[in-house]
């Protein structure tokens, strides 16, 4: 395996020095994105978030400024994620307004029905089975709960397909695959969005 596609199969589970390299660039790399799928959260005060897959944090950070009423609990299953997500919100950590830890979405050990929201963003498409581990967001989930998920590829787009074929596990969604998996997963109401210019999606599903 090549250098390059060593380094773009980091995005999955960074590790070492090259996942080191892939975090610090996550952060800002997909802000611009990020924050275009922030403006699609409902209306609502929620006193518990998750934050999946949370990468380098800065998302973690982003929903902490957006609901400075609620506790953050931010989770990655890799140890380089984890680390760089302490770093980055090591304030609202000592703070008490956020934890970080290491986990896996399909097997959630997070306290059930006590989620108020939970996010996903870019990460997905490295989920094992996604009506599986949307089950498992929905379990955490309060009734009434809200979960955005938040992609850079609609699962049709070029550069993303190629990038599917050499970062192992990697598989792009449709919207319709999604929302599909989402309602099997027990979710009762799916809103998507598609950018008007780019292939993102945000898709906001409720328990």
């Amino acid at each position: 395996m090549g250098l390059y596609r060593k380094f773009v199969n980091q995005t999955r589970k960074p590790e070492g020095t090259l996942g080191k390299m892939m975090v610090n660039g996550m952060n800002s790399g997909h802000a611009k994105m990020a924050d275009w799928g922030m403006s699609h959260l409902p209306v609502m005060s929620p006193a518990q978030i998750a934050e999946l897959g949370c990468g380098g944090g800065r998302n973690a950070g982003e929903l902490s400024k957006r609901f400075p009423q609620a506790r953050v609990t931010a989770v990655d299953y890799s140890e380089v994620s984890v680390a760089k997500a302490k770093e980055y919100n090591k304030e609202k950590i000592d703070s008490g307004k956020m934890s970080v830890q290491q986990g896996d979405v399909s097997n959630l050990t997070l306290p059930r029905e006590s989620f108020d929201l939970a996010t996903a963003f870019e990460t997905i498409y490295f989920w094992p089975g996604l009506e599986m581990c949307f089950s498992q967001v929905a379990g955490i989930l309060k009734p009434g709960g809200a979960f955005l998920i938040v992609n850079e590829s609609d699962g049709t787009d070029e550069t993303s397909l190629k990038y599917e074929k050499i970062i192992d596990g990697m598989k792009c969604h449709t919207v319709e695959n999604i929302e599909s998996a989402l309602k099997a997963a027990g979710f009762s109401r799916v809103v998507s969005d598609h950018h008007d210019s780019k292939p993102w999606i945000a898709v906001v599903a409720y328990k």
